[in-house]
């Protein structure tokens, strides 16, 4: 044991203390006490002190990135140092770190996962912090395209960039790894389809490793990561990754097979409830602020999939107020990007008694509106950073921003689909859908007819409602905006409460006026150029000695009237109805009086008299405003 002092040491107090007790025993007992030395709280187990043996007694050993950092924790405990012998394992080890594993991204992974087991003597000799700053520096340093010395991207990029490479040579526009011929050729500057699919596959397994890392160190990972100001899609797709692997059930479409996956993965078993509560926390807390460029569309690594997964997880850990806050409105930021079934979310409260998490989707919803009110003042300042940057490369048209009106149609036509397929629930109270309904302005909605079909089918799941709450319900949709299918339908709906019919047929009658009105118009202007043809056309039929050009135009100008006067004559039958069922109303108010009773003279003696509220052409509305 010429190469380690600890060993020496002990072994040479042992053969003293057996020489100097004098005592006469057996050979085979004292050959047998004397091989038992023991080692409390060896680092690495009896694999690491085998190899470290081995070495002392010159033997080969392979040093590879999971055992270099056991093997120096090894030597420091049997001390190995040069002071002892030459060319010793201290300096084996160090050297290979340095010249081996911390250049490499992905080797210092499989360093700092070895070290887990090492603690806490690998973090007094600093490999932990070490294999955290080459992890962090080295992607850094290169970026995301080429993390692991194999560029994606050659030169600047661009048009001008691809008209450089029109000009030059093959020879010049073929790929160079170190100065090597790789054999791929440039395409505008990007590798070939087959490069770029081996390098993704390169970077997922850099994830993979990153995700196998205990929390603790996955955190002072990130956190190295941030401050070295990463480019946040490799944050974000590491997050992804760590989160996917482990916390089980994430996504709804594969929760099964994820949990068996994070089972088979993880040497022990499944973290418990607090563990995988502070792990959705960190993932949270650490996700990157949206960006517009990437939130916009749907290339960006955080889908909102993704999110509301994390979102629907929050629930069921009972996650923290802010963490699930955050969440909240970084969904709101791309809620242009959800479907139906990413909004029924279940509800997970025992508070709540409806089937699905209403109050939640309402709070996105509000988000989503404050952030288009503040987007005006960060789009000006964003265009101004964008016309001083002259290097910016060109989006493509499919991920070009749309604008704020298109994101606030699809948002209130995704709301109408939710508001239907949650309205038959029978626990949904009417305050809440309307409250649901209101939180998209007007202006969100070209025509109402999503909303009408929520609100029969609502109407249907609730039949025993109060009359009150029927014109609640009703009283969140425009009759102006209804398409004429859905006014025929709402004209005929037994269930819609008899203010609602009347305010339908009044509308409709008004647009009917108005088409009559625009038609009057038309036809008069048509009457007009008639006249002036036949005029001409009859000079001209003298002239050439016929008339039948001015016959035809009066027989059209005939029917025009004919289809006019008919058209009248309906207005006037729907006048008719309106007002013979405003009369109807009028009777029913004076029976429901006179049946009052003494109670209705109570409320004259002091003054109370509440007429019936009747649809009228002078009457703006008859249903409460609507919130913009």
């Amino acid at each position: 044991m010429s190469k380690s002092r600890k060993l020496h040491q002990l072994i040479t107090e042992r053969e003293q203390k057996n020489g100097a007790d004098g005592e006469e025993e057996e050979i085979e007992e004292v050959e047998e006490d004397f091989h038992h030395i023991p080692l409390p709280d060896f680092p690495g187990g009896a694999e690491i002190f085998e190899a470290a043996a081995k070495f002392c007694y010159g033997v080969k050993i392979e040093i590879t990135a999971w055992n270099a950092a056991a093997l120096r924790c090894a030597a420091e405990y049997l001390e190995m140092t040069e002071e002892f012998a030459e060319e010793n394992l201290v300096s084996r080890t160090e050297r290979f770190l340095a010249q081996s594993v911390l250049r490499s991204p992905r080797e210092s992974v499989k360093a700092l996962k070895s070290c887990e087991a090492l603690l806490p003597m690998a973090e007094d000799l600093g490999l932990v912090q070490r294999c955290v700053e080459s992890i962090a520096t080295r992607p850094a340093s290169a970026d995301m395209s080429s993390l692991f010395g194999w560029p994606i991207k050659d030169g600047s990029g661009g048009r001008a960039a691809a008209a450089a490479d029109a000009k030059l040579p093959q020879s010049a526009t073929a790929a160079l790894w170190n100065g090597i011929d790789t054999g791929i050729r440039r395409k505008n500057g990007l590798r070939s389809t087959a490069a770029s699919a081996a390098a993704a596959v390169a970077v997922d397994s850099w994830f993979e490793d990153l995700a196998a890392l205990s929390l603790p160190f996955y955190k002072r990972v990130i956190s190295a990561m941030k401050a070295k100001d990463l480019n946040a899609d490799v944050i974000e797709g590491s997050l992804i990754s760590y989160a996917k692997r482990s916390i089980p059930g994430l996504s709804r479409s594969n929760r099964h097979h994820a949990a068996s996956t994070a089972v088979a993965a993880s040497a022990g078993p499944l973290p418990s409830e607090a563990e995988q509560r502070e792990l959705l926390e960190t993932v949270i807390t650490n996700l990157p602020q949206s960006k517009k460029k990437s939130s916009s569309s749907s290339s960006g690594l955080v889908t909102t999939r993704f999110l509301f997964g994390l979102l629907r997880t929050a629930n069921i850990l009972r996650a923290s107020e802010a963490s699930r806050t955050a969440l909240e409105r970084r969904i709101a930021s791309q809620l242009e990007h959800a479907t139906l079934d990413d909004l029924l979310m279940p509800s997970y409260s025992y508070l709540v008694e409806t089937l699905y998490d209403v109050d939640c989707v309402e709070r996105i919803v509000g988000f989503f509106l404050e952030g288009l009110e503040e987007r005006p003042v960060t789009a000006a300042a964003a265009e101004e950073d964008a016309d001083d940057d002259d290097d910016r490369e060109e989006e493509e048209p499919g991920s070009s921003l749309c604008t704020d009106k298109n994101k606030l149609l699809v948002v209130g036509k995704l709301v109408d689909t939710y508001l239907s397929e949650i309205a038959s629930d029978a626990n949904l109270k009417p305050d809440k859908f309307c409250n649901l309904a209101l939180s998209v302005p007007d202006h969100a909605r070209m025509f109402d007819d999503g909303l009408y079909r929520s609100v029969d089918v609502y109407l249907k799941a609730h039949p025993r409602i109060t009359e009150e709450e029927r014109e609640r319900v009703c009283g969140v949709m425009d009759c102006q905006k209804l398409t004429l299918e859905a006014c025929t339908h709402a004209a005929q709906n037994e269930r819609l409460p008899l203010r609602a019919v009347v305010q339908v047929l009044f509308f409709e009658q008004l647009q009917l006026r108005r088409a009559i009105a625009g038609t009057l118009m038309a036809a008069e202007h048509e009457e007009e150029e008639e006249e002036e043809e036949e005029d001409e056309a009859a000079e001209g039929g003298r002239r050439e000695g016929g008339g039948w050009r001015a016959a035809a135009a009066i027989r059209e100008n005939q029917v025009l009237r004919l289809d006019m006067d008919s058209m009248r004559s309906r207005v006037q039958g729907l006048e008719r109805e309106c007002s013979r069922m405003r009369k109807a109303i009028e009777r029913m108010d004076r029976g429901a009086a006179a049946a009052a009773g003494g109670r209705g003279k109570l409320a004259r003696r002091f003054g109370c008299k509440f007429g019936t509220q009747v649809c009228v052409s002078h009457h703006r509305t008859v249903v409460a405003p609507r919130k913009s």
